[in-house]
């Protein structure tokens, strides 16, 4: 056999796409395996052209599945975030909005059974360790795609998938403040390093000399700033406890400015090395988490009050992130945090790699 079938289903998950695959038809070893998700995608061209990736970070993402031993959970949801070009795969993050497919393609590859309404999936992420309770809309006992849910960055309406995030603190580093401050100073620019769903760096737009309200586009065209920007994130990244992130994605960059469409604060989210047209799901609730924490660069006025529904300007539109906290005598707590996001089954079938990247035995 010249090449190893692997089965998939083809998802858009949130504002992002990938295959969604049963971890038991993988290899186990994590090299052989970034191997195979190299191949799948079709890493290491700017289009993917031998591979069904879509050539943006946003459409080089695997979501990995399985039946959970954890008490708590159903699903064991494994992520991959494979790089466009560099033939990198990164299996440190986790990702919000890949997560959103994570229910309905368990109930389709039959991992969980459905039930009659709604069928409620909790969700182990086990790049991170966070417990995401959601609710799948399934009238008749079968996943509906159909529904009134619009999010910004996808055409159309959708069923919606809420999502609940728990124990999402330090979930890679430990802590959340991972530099033990609130603001520290790296290369003149000042930022907080934060641990909530998804360890960022995040600073003003104006201590780049930028307004916050530039396009995608704008921004990944302002090559200056980008070698600014990751100077100060492989600086963060050690101070962090992260070590040398120069090939990973994590931290995320993130940039908030005042508010202009009558939301909570504007924002921009880098992936990092290219600003995401919308927003990431985990990002939104470090930057949520951020901008409710006194002294943090993020310096919004808000209303004191639990939970707090906020709203980020992003650069297709806005999210609105529900954030469960408590400010407590050892600080800022975080609860759980809540979004609505939608999903969609675009393809099912077989994906194929070559017998000599790997051959199941």
């Amino acid at each position: 056999m010249s090449q190893t079938a692997i089965p998939y289903l083809f998802m858009r998950g949130g504002t992002s796409r990938g295959p969604y695959l049963n971890r038991a038809d993988l290899p186990e070893d994590l090299d052989t395996l970034a191997e195979v998700l190299l191949t799948i995608i079709g890493s290491g061209h700017p289009l993917n052209i031998d591979g069904i990736g879509g050539g943006a970070a946003v459409t080089t993402k695997v979501a990995m599945l399985s039946k959970s031993e954890d008490p708590w959970a159903d699903i064991d949801y494994f992520f991959a975030q494979v790089s466009v070009e560099d033939r990198l795969v990164d299996f440190k993050p986790t990702c919000g909005n890949i997560l959103s497919g994570v229910g309905p393609a368990a109930i389709e590859m039959g991992l969980i059974e459905a039930q009659d309404g709604e069928t409620p999936v909790n969700i182990r992420a086990v790049n991170t360790g966070a417990k995401v309770a959601a609710i799948v809309q399934t009238p008749g006992g079968v996943v509906s795609y159909a529904g009134e849910a619009a999010i910004d960055g996808v055409p159309g309406t959708s069923a919606p998938v809420a999502l609940q995030f728990m124990e999402t603190v330090g979930g890679v580093t430990g802590a959340f403040l991972p530099t033990g401050n609130l603001v520290d100073v790296i290369d003149g620019i000042e930022v907080t390093c934060m641990d909530v769903a998804m360890p960022m760096v995040i600073a003003t737009a104006a201590s780049f000399g930028l307004t916050g309200y530039e396009t995608a586009a704008e921004l990944d065209d302002n090559r200056d700033f980008f070698a600014r920007m990751e100077a100060v994130r492989l600086k963060a990244g050690v101070m962090m406890g992260m070590g040398d992130v120069s090939k990973s994605v994590t931290p995320k960059f993130g940039l908030v400015a005042p508010p202009t469409l009558g939301g909570t604060v504007a924002v921009r989210y880098f992936m990092p090395w290219k600003c995401h047209p919308t927003m990431a799901v985990t990002g939104a609730q470090c930057l949520a988490s951020c901008v409710l924490t006194p002294g943090t660069v993020a310096d919004v006025a808000i209303p004191n009050e639990t939970p707090a529904h906020l709203v980020l300007e992003h650069a297709s539109g806005t999210i609105d992130v529900v954030v469960d906290f408590a400010n407590t005598t050892s600080g800022f707590e975080v609860r759980s945090a809540g979004l609505v996001r939608t999903a969609r089954k675009i393809a099912a079938g077989e994906v194929f790699v070559p017998a000599d990247v790997w051959h199941e035995n």
